[in-house]
């Protein structure tokens, strides 16, 4: 029980139970976060074994997967890891790749999402023991001596098993207008021309997949969901912000001024150390705070003329 419970509190926290996107109900998600988390620790099969009739042998020239498994549809059910056993030797090398062949072969009541299995889509993004990455491209570690743990995003409400409610997140995203504006009429049907210099700012920016690995890493965001719009959305904000083709950057800068959109960030830097696309949002974000800064400035001294 003791392992069981100290395998459990390595683990990232999940919101689990009824969804509730209400601010003013942090205190039930809490209760139902912690509740649902004792059930799970209280039951003496929280780490389940999928297939019992695997010999010792057998299992130490596979791979195990521990994979948190929970439907809070179903009032019987309880969190709680299943233990799987892969033999690498018959799939590719990412963490996806075993998803799918668990799925196929193993249990097909898992639940998760995938779509272009190329890093682009976002849609697989997940804990892999301990980092949130997307699965499709997130290598498998090939000690077999050591389990490979997978785990919904961290923080974020569970529809079941791996699927998180990116509700909140994609929310969010809309706020920020992510799409060019304009304020001057277009001449016919010409593109928007930009030059070398200014198409160059958008590199580091543009990649992102909105797989939402760096908002759910980060502890800020953890803390104020509601509020803070995390670094994945705010370097998308960031992107349009620089980008010399839209019109509207200060009405941007305007609007992301407000409340604790961006100041509440405390540059850890969790959300660049687990990008998986290797981009860096705090990096953007210093330099969205920036921009904000001078145009506050701006705006007193306009105001003082």
């Amino acid at each position: 029980m003791l392992q069981r419970l100290s395998t459990i509190l390595r683990r990232p926290i999940f919101w689990h139970g009824t969804h509730h996107h209400d601010s003013n109900d942090a205190t039930k998600r809490l209760f139902d976060t912690v509740s649902s988390t004792v059930k799970g620790i209280q039951q003496i099969n929280y780490v389940v074994e999928h297939d019992v009739k695997l010999t010792a042998e057998e299992k130490s020239k596979m791979k195990q997967f521990l994979i948190y498994r929970y439907d809070p549809a179903d009032e019987n059910d309880f969190p709680k890891y299943v233990s799987y056993y892969v033999d690498l030797k018959k799939i590719p090398p990412m963490y996806l790749d075993a998803l799918l062949y668990i799925k196929d072969n193993y249990d097909s009541s898992l639940s998760l999402r995938r779509s272009c299995r190329e890093g682009i889509c976002g849609s697989c993004s997940m804990n892999c023991n301990g980092l949130h990455k997307l699965a499709c491209i997130h290598a498998i570690d090939t000690d077999l001596t050591q389990p490979a743990y997978i785990t919904p995003l961290g923080h974020m409400f569970v529809v079941k098993d791996l699927v998180v409610d990116m509700t909140n997140f994609y929310t969010q995203y809309k706020t920020i207008d992510p799409y060019l504006k304009r304020k001057t009429p277009k001449e016919g049907n010409k593109e928007y021309i930009q030059s070398v210099e200014d198409r160059k700012l958008l590199d580091g920016l543009y990649e992102c997949v909105l797989c939402a690995c760096c908002s759910t890493s980060c502890p800020s965001y953890w803390w104020h969901p509601d509020r803070y719009l995390g670094p994945a959305v705010l370097m998308q904000a960031y992107r349009w912000i620089v980008d010399s083709r839209d019109e509207y950057t200060d009405e941007r800068l305007e609007k992301l001024a407000e409340d604790v959109k961006v100041e509440d960030c405390q540059n850890i830097g969790m959300c660049s150390f687990t990008c998986p696309k290797g981009l860096d949002p705090q990096k953007s974000m210093n330099h969205l705070m920036k921009l904000i800064e001078e145009y506050k400035e701006r705006k007193i001294a306009s105001a003082t003329l």
